[in-house]
């Protein structure tokens, strides 16, 4: 009866009793068990997929508990009646065949026309050419990305059991309407941004689902066809993208050794998207020269700077240049930043400061996309803050990421001579020149086949016809001991071409 109605192949990578206790859910929900007979008794599921009675025993008295099973004395394990008129349900009155759609005339008897209903085409933007099996890749030189053998698993785990406490409970399990939780904000005000020079009031703080989470707020709150936002060319993909949705008009500017060029063109922008710390693609850092005059310009006419601070706490310099914002006097800057980088990515938590007035509306914007950034997240965040987890993080970090970077700094040099790059100060990636006449869409295409990912520096470029020399090679997720074999295989590949 076992091997007719239930399988389960394990992994031995997670706990057994979690596999079979998912499995058995979904085996009751999906109506595989019959509701007048026994589930098999332990011994005998045991046997079937190689587990000891003990484990399905206390995996059955769980689904007891959870109300999916009953325990009869004597009898064995039976699903509970709620679950017997619904696995009937799937298993008897299921039709044979889908009834036919009524006739509804030439117009209506098929699927809606999604593309003439469209009014936003999303899709049709690129974005950063990376696989998504990147992590099958035996040396993934992928830009973004974290290393998960890195994250402080133990401490995240205490800070989770913490805020499922009594004490902590009521501020994450309660809706929060559009505001967000203030043992965060106390954290973000008083441990975070004052490493970067930044002292904010409580309401000048709104936390987000990262920092592509606050550019849609901002672009959907201030821009439109009317106005004018200057960007770094080469720049962020994903900025541009946000911004052109909007059907602003976008002033593309380049980049020098020194940060975005300044030029009469600059000075005609409403808005300027600068990411001075490390200068996405190229990791440059913005010169204070060229703050300066920066700041300058941006009182003479008005202007408005979006400060994207990505990588705020990963600078490897002895003493790295404040944020943008730390010298903003008259809310003339939006400072965005986030632990993606920090932290990990997929978690998805960040935080925007700017004028209250501002923040205000960003906030009631935000309530009719989601409300809030979901509160146990944030709570749990705030737990690993203040109980000085972060720095403790940030301290190994930055260790192991000045490890990687000198490493993959020397075998540049030793393996690939004739590419050109500029160390980053930290930055998660080096942006490198190839040799002239290379392709790296070609080298990229080659070091795939090879399992070396790469990834080539055309989609950073806005032009209608962008060069092809450039390619970014992440290190943050790559193993130490692999950069190099990684880079020498690399090395090959470009010879080849």
């Amino acid at each position: 009866m076992g091997a007719r109605y239930f399988h389960l192949e394990l992994q031995h990578a997670r706990g057994l009793q979690d596999q079979l206790r998912e499995a058995l859910v979904a085996a009751i929900l999906d109506g595989v068990f019959p509701s007048d007979a026994p589930l098999p008794s332990c011994r005998d599921l045991g046997r079937q997929i190689g587990m000891s009675r003990n484990t399905v025993a206390l995996v059955y008295d769980s689904l007891v508990e959870k109300g999916f099973l009953q325990s009869r004395p004597r009898s064995g394990y039976y699903l509970h009646p709620d679950y017997r008129a619904e696995g009937a349900l799937a298993c008897e009155t299921r039709p044979a065949q889908a009834p036919a759609a009524p006739d509804c005339g030439d117009t209506g008897d098929h699927a809606p026309s999604w593309g003439r209903r469209l009014r936003l085409a999303s899709q049709v933007r690129q974005g950063v050419l990376r696989p998504s099996n990147w992590r099958d890749y035996v040396y993934p030189f992928a830009y973004g990305q974290a290393d998960t053998q890195r994250f402080p698993i133990a401490a995240w785990r205490r800070a989770s059991r913490d805020i499922l406490g009594a004490a902590h409970r009521s501020a994450w399990l309660n809706d929060a309407v559009d505001q967000d939780d203030p043992e965060l904000i106390a954290q973000l005000r008083t441990r975070v941004l004052p490493r970067r020079g930044i002292h904010a009031a409580p309401g000048e703080i709104l936390v987000t689902l990262g920092s592509q989470n606050a550019l849609y707020l901002l672009a959907t709150l201030l821009l439109g066809p009317d106005v004018r936002v200057g960007i770094e060319n080469p720049g962020f993909r994903d900025a541009w993208n946000v911004f052109e949705i909007q059907d602003a008009e976008v002033s593309l500017h380049a980049v020098d050794d020194q940060g975005i060029v300044l030029d009469d063109d600059l000075a005609r922008c409403d808005y300027i998207y600068v990411t001075p710390s490390h200068q996405v693609p190229t990791g440059v850092t913005m010169s204070a020269a060229r703050r300066d005059a920066l700041w300058r310009q941006a009182m003479r006419h008005d202007q408005v700077l979006i400060e994207d601070d990505y990588e705020a706490d990963l600078d490897l310099t002895r003493h790295p240049p404040p944020a943008l914002k730390a010298s903003d006097r008259h809310g003339r800057v939006i400072y965005l930043s986030s632990f993606s980088k920090s932290l990990a990515p997929g978690l998805r938590l960040g935080y925007m400061v700017a004028d209250e007035e501002l923040i205000g509306e960003l906030r009631a914007l935000r309530r009719l996309i989601c409300r809030h950034v979901p509160l146990n997240n944030q709570r749990l965040l705030a737990r690993f803050l203040a109980h000085g987890d972060y720095d403790a993080h940030l301290r190994r970090y930055r260790g192991e990421h000045a490890r990687k970077h000198e490493r993959l700094c020397a075998a540049i040099d030793r393996h690939l001579p004739d590419c050109r790059y500029n160390e980053a100060n930290g930055a998660g990636a080096l942006w490198l020149d190839a040799p002239a006449a290379t392709s790296t869409q070609k080298l990229a295409w080659a070091a795939a086949r090879r399992s070396v990912l790469i990834e080539p520096g055309f989609p950073n470029f806005f032009d209608a016809e962008p060069p092809d020399r450039h390619f970014r090679l992440g290190f943050t997720a790559i193993g130490a001991e692999r950069i190099e074999p990684g880079i020498a295989l690399l090395a090959e590949t470009l010879a080849r071409i």
